[in-house]
C-alpha cells in the first residue's frame, strides 16, 4: 500500500469525522493521490471526464432530482396527505401510520431520501406534533425512517448510481426494490403499533366510508407520474435512463398547466436549485471516479476478491460480513461515501462469488439508507433537527427503534434473495 494510498484513507476518515462535504471529501482526497503518486493530473482528470460523458445514465439523476423539486413546489405532499389520512388516520397512532403511508407514496415521486424528509416529512411532523400526543423525537425519528423509503421505490436515484458503477439493469434495480419496500412499509406501521400504545398516542378522525372515494379521487392526477414511469419502463415503450426525461417532463405539465401553482418564476427556482443539486451529485459521481482510479492502481479489489475466495466464505456469509461492515462504518461514514468508495472495491468479490449484481444492490441501498438516519452522525437526524428544531440528543434516543428493525428487515433480504428478485424475474430478467 503506497504514501499517496495512506494519503487519500486520511483524508477520507478525517473528512468524515469532521463532518466535512462527501463531495469535498471526495474531490481532495482523489486529487491528493494522483499529486502524491506523481501521476499527470490534468490526463487522468481528462480521461475520467470522457468516460464519464460517454455513460448516458448520468442523464437519468439531473431529470429525476428535477422531477421531484417540481413535485414538491407543486405541494403534491399536501394533497397526498389527506388521503392517507382517510385511510389509515383513524387508527391508534393514525399520524404516524400516515407518516409512513404518504412517504412510500411520495418515494415513486421524489428518489431521495433526503429531500423527502425536508420536503413531504417535515409535513408529517409539523402534522403529527400539532395533532397528536408525539414527543418530538419520536415525530421526527418517524419521519427519518419513512424517508428510508424513498430510495427502495422507483425513481431511486443512489440505484442509478449503483447500476453506473456496477453495470446492472436500472429496470431491473427499479422492480427489486418494491417487495422490500412494501416490507418495509409493514414493518414499520407494526412499530407505530406498539409505539403508539407505549406512549398513548392519540385516535386520528375516521372519515365516513361514503367520503372515502372522494378523498381517494383527488390524488388520482399526481398518482399518474409513477403508473407511467413504471409502465413505460415494464411495456419497453422508453428505456429506465429516458424514463427520467418522462418523470421531469410530466411533473412540469402537473405543476405549471394542471395544478398551476408552479409559474414561470417559480419554476425557475426549481430550475436553479435542481441545478445545484445535480452539479454536487455529478461533482461526487466524477470525484468518485478519481478515488475508484486509485483503488484500481493499487489493485485491492482483485486483492479482496482473491482474500475471499481463499477463505471459501458462501454467499449468504459474505452478504452478512459486508452487511456487517456497512452498518458499523454507517455510523461514521456518510452512505454516499460508501457506495461509491466501497461497493467498487467488493464488485469482484461480488462477481466471483456469484451474487446476483440487483440483488446485492437492493441490500447494499437498503444498508445505506439504514446508515444516514444511525446516530450519532446520521445525515438526515441532523436535517431534519435543523429544520424540526428539535434536539439532535433527542432524535438519536428515539430513532434506535427503528434502526433496529430495518437491519432486521435487511437481514431478511440477506437470508431470501428472492423477495428482491421475484419481481424482476416476473419480467423476464435473468431469463
Amino acid at each position: 500500500m503506497s504514501t499517496a494510498f495512506l494519503a487519500l484513507c486520511a483524508v477520507v476518515v478525517l473528512g468524515a469525522v469532521l463532518r466535512f462535504p462527501v463531495v469535498l471529501i471526495m474531490f481532495c482526497s482523489g486529487v491528493l493521490y494522483l499529486w502524491v503518486s506523481g501521476q499527470d493530473l490534468g490526463i487522468i482528470v481528462d480521461q475520467t471526464l470522457n468516460s464519464s460523458f460517454e455513460m448516458t445514465v448520468l442523464i437519468a439523476v439531473p431529470m429525476f432530482i428535477l422531477a421531484g423539486n417540481v413535485m414538491n413546489a407543486a405541494t403534491i405532499s399536501e394533497r397526498l396527505w389527506g388521503a392517507a389520512d382517510a385511510l389509515v388516520g383513524r387508527f391508534r397512532g393514525g399520524m404516524g401510520h400516515v407518516t409512513i403511508l404518504m412517504n412510500l407514496v411520495m418515494s415513486s415521486l421524489s428518489g431521495s431520501a433526503v429531500s423527502e424528509a425536508a420536503g413531504a416529512g417535515m409535513v408529517a411532523t409539523r402534522m403529527m406534533r400539532k395533532v397528536g400526543n408525539y414527543p418530538g423525537g419520536l415525530s421526527v425519528a418517524i419521519t427519518a425512517a419513512a424517508s428510508c423509503l424513498a430510495p427502495m421505490v422507483p425513481p431511486s436515484i443512489p440505484m442509478v448510481i449503483y447500476a453506473l458503477i456496477s453495470g446492472a439493469s436500472i429496470g431491473a434495480l427499479f422492480m427489486a426494490g418494491i417487495v422490500p419496500a412494501l416490507i418495509m412499509t409493514v414493518a414499520l406501521m407494526a412499530m407505530i403499533v406498539w409505539m403508539a400504545r407505549r406512549h398513548d398516542l392519540p385516535r386520528g378522525r375516521a372519515v365516513p366510508l361514503s367520503e372515502l372515494p372522494g378523498v381517494l379521487a383527488r390524488t388520482a392526477v399526481p398518482m399518474t407520474l409513477p403508473v407511467i414511469l413504471l409502465g413505460g419502463i415494464w411495456t419497453g415503450i422508453f428505456t429506465p435512463t429516458e424514463s427520467a426525461t418522462v418523470a421531469a417532463f410530466w411533473a412540469m405539465v402537473l405543476g405549471v398547466l394542471v395544478y398551476r401553482n408552479v409559474g414561470l418564476r417559480g419554476l425557475a427556482a426549481v430550475f436553479v436549485q435542481s441545478m445545484r443539486q445535480s452539479a454536487a451529485v455529478m461533482l461526487l459521481i466524477f470525484s468518485s471516479f478519481i478515488v475508484n482510479y486509485a483503488f484500481t492502481s493499487e489493485g485491492l479489489s482483485q486483492s479482496l476478491a482473491g482474500y475471499v475466495m481463499g477463505l471459501d466464505l458462501s454467499p449468504v456469509m459474505f452478504l452478512l460480513l459486508v452487511n456487517l461492515m456497512f452498518l458499523v462504518l454507517g455510523t461514521v461514514l456518510d452512505g454516499a461515501v460508501m457506495l461509491l468508495v466501497l461497493v467498487p472495491v467488493l464488485l469482484p468479490a461480488v462477481h466471483a462469488l456469484g451474487i446476483d449484481l440487483v440483488h446485492f444492490g437492493v441490500v447494499a441501498t437498503l444498508n445505506f439508507m439504514i446508515a444516514i438516519i444511525s446516530p450519532p452522525y446520521g445525515l438526515i437526524l441532523f436535517v431534519l433537527s435543523a429544520l424540526s428544531g428539535v434536539p439532535i440528543g433527542q432524535i438519536n434516543r428515539a430513532i434506535w427503534p427503528f434502526c433496529f428493525l430495518l437491519v432486521g428487515v435487511l437481514l431478511l433480504l440477506v437470508l431470501f434473495p428472492g423477495l428482491s428478485l421475484w419481481l424482476p424475474r416476473m419480467f423476464g430478467y435473468g431469463a
